[in-house]
């Protein structure tokens, strides 16, 4: 598998997870929030400045732009 791909997987894995916690969420409630509300396609078209942040960061990110799309958790 390509570096650059595995890496984008594995830091959007750790992304959903940390979500997960933040918002006291199970890992299949995270990524189906994050799926409704494009989170998992904004971990994806932002991961090349994305991943420049720190996860608490990226997750803050995440919360707020679920939030802009209709999102309810934040």
């Amino acid at each position: 598998m390509e570096t650059k791909i595995k890496d984008k997987i594995e830091y959007t894995v750790i992304c959903i997870s940390e979500f997960a916690k933040k918002h006291q969420l199970t890992l299949p409630q995270a990524f189906n929030y994050l799926k409704r509300w494009e989170g998992i396609d904004f971990l994806d078209k932002g991961y090349d400045v994305e991943h420049l942040f720190s996860i608490e960061d990226a997750v803050d990110d995440l919360t707020d732009y679920c939030k802009r799309q209709g999102g309810q958790l934040a």
